[in-house]
């Protein structure tokens, strides 16, 4: 069962303490369709964090395991024809069940067929979208925007993009240096800034895919899909901190961080977390 919510207001840091204590508590098991770069960091991340992965991606399976899952991540990262038809399974699937499930959108703005891909895919009311800023700009049809899986846009100049995809998904973030990400409470939107983490996170393959596999297993556990986001950003960021303190170089940085991933704890939390909310211009 998911966490109550005792007042309307953006997350903050008890809430994301809330959430992350109901993740180590409920372990979510997290159905992931995801590319062939990321499928062991995905994994990894979601075990060293406190959750359980499952790489159920063939169409005879996809849909059957939404419905058992606790939450369902969809990652556009290398789409194949088969790979297509099980994400547009288990997508109706996981919203037939109430389940969550979050879009990664990776090259939308860029690739036309997997842009389209990402548009269809939005009538099954994702919970989040979880991209870059190039690449929630791509999707939301605001510019051109991306090149390939890199971000080349500041997450600030995709808020826009992030709100217009509110007609779509619950909760919408854009990551980089500082994560923006935009919900709704009651009738407001609202924007939340989660800052911190490291600069060696995108020099290690496959941990922005991780993140969205992480949003997921948030989602299943936090009240809503945007206490979810934020709170999947902030123990990205946290824990990319801590491995930063002790590897600084890229192959030392990605083991370290998986440990720290595992050791973020309440305290870890409240002394690091950078998250201040706002309402967009």
């Amino acid at each position: 069962m998911a966490l109550a919510r005792s007042a309307a207001h953006a997350p903050g840091i008890d809430d994301v303490v809330a959430a992350h204590r109901a993740l180590r508590a409920r372990r979510p098991l997290v159905q992931c369709l995801t590319n062939t770069v990321s499928t062991n960091c995905v994994a990894n991340v979601l075990l060293a964090a406190g959750a359980a992965p499952a790489m159920v991606d063939n169409p005879e399976e996809a849909a059957l395991f939404a419905g058992i899952a606790d939450a369902v991540l969809i990652n556009l990262g290398t789409p194949t024809q088969a790979q297509v038809a099980s994400m547009r399974l288990a997508a109706e699937a996981a919203q037939r069940a109430g389940k969550p499930w979050v879009l990664d959108p990776i090259g939308a703005g860029g690739l036309p067929w997997r842009g389209g891909i990402a548009v269809e895919l939005l009538q099954f009311g994702p919970a989040a979208i979880r991209g870059n800023a190039s690449e929630v700009i791509g999707l939301a049809g605001l510019g051109g925007g991306g090149k390939g899986v890199d971000s080349s846009a500041d997450p600030a100049h995709a808020v826009g993009a992030a709100v217009e995809l509110l007609a779509h998904a619950i909760a919408v973030s854009a990551s980089g240096p500082v994560d923006h990400v935009v919900g709704r409470v009651g009738e407001q939107t609202v924007l939340v800034r989660v800052a911190g983490g490291s600069a060696l996170l995108p020099r290690v393959t496959a941990t922005g895919c991780a993140l969205g596999a992480l949003v997921a297993a948030y989602a299943a556990v936090a009240p809503d899909p945007l206490t979810g986001l934020v709170a999947a950003h902030t123990h990205y960021a946290v824990a990319a901190e801590l491995a930063e303190a002790v590897a600084k170089h890229p192959g030392s940085f990605a083991a370290a961080f998986l440990d720290a991933l595992d050791t973020v704890e309440e305290a870890h939390l409240r002394a690091r977390a950078q998250i201040a909310a706002a309402v967009p211009a």
